[in-house]
C-alpha cells in the first residue's frame, strides 16, 4: 500500500489549506480512509474518516470546520480544511482506516500544516 500526501504548508490562522492524498495497492473504493494529525509532543489523533459508502466522521474540534471527501476514479482522499487555528499545528497523515471505523491499517507519509501568523 502506497498513500501520497500533499498540500501542506503555512497558513494564518483563518485561512484554508486542502490535503490530497493518492492511494495505490489497495482497492480504494471499498476502502475506509481517514486523515490523522499528530502535533509536537502529542499523540497521533483521528480527524476526519469517510466510509467506502461516504459516510463521514469527525473529532469534535474539526466539525464544521474541516471536511472530508473521497475520488473513487482518481483514488484519492481530499481534507479541506476552513477556519484554521494555531492548535491544528501538525503533521498530518492519510490512512487506510477499517470501513465504517477509524482503526489505521496503513499510513502515509505526513505532510506539516503550520498555522501561524
Amino acid at each position: 500500500v502506497q498513500l501520497q500526501a500533499s498540500g501542506g504548508g503555512l497558513v494564518q490562522p483563518g485561512g484554508s489549506l486542502r490535503l490530497s492524498c493518492a492511494a495505490s495497492g489497495i482497492i480504494f473504493s471499498i476502502s475506509g480512509m481517514g486523515w490523522y494529525r499528530q502535533a509536537p509532543g502529542k499523540e497521533r489523533e483521528l480527524v476526519a474518516a469517510i466510509t467506502s459508502g461516504d459516510m463521514t466522521m469527525y473529532r469534535d474540534s474539526v466539525k464544521g470546520r474541516f471536511t472530508i471527501s473521497r475520488d473513487n476514479a482518481k483514488n484519492s482522499v481530499y481534507l479541506q480544511m476552513d477556519s484554521l487555528k494555531p492548535e491544528d499545528t501538525a503533521v498530518y497523515y492519510c490512512a487506510v482506516v477499517v470501513d465504517g471505523g477509524s482503526f489505521p491499517l496503513s499510513w502515509g507519509q505526513g505532510t506539516l500544516v503550520t498555522v501561524s501568523s
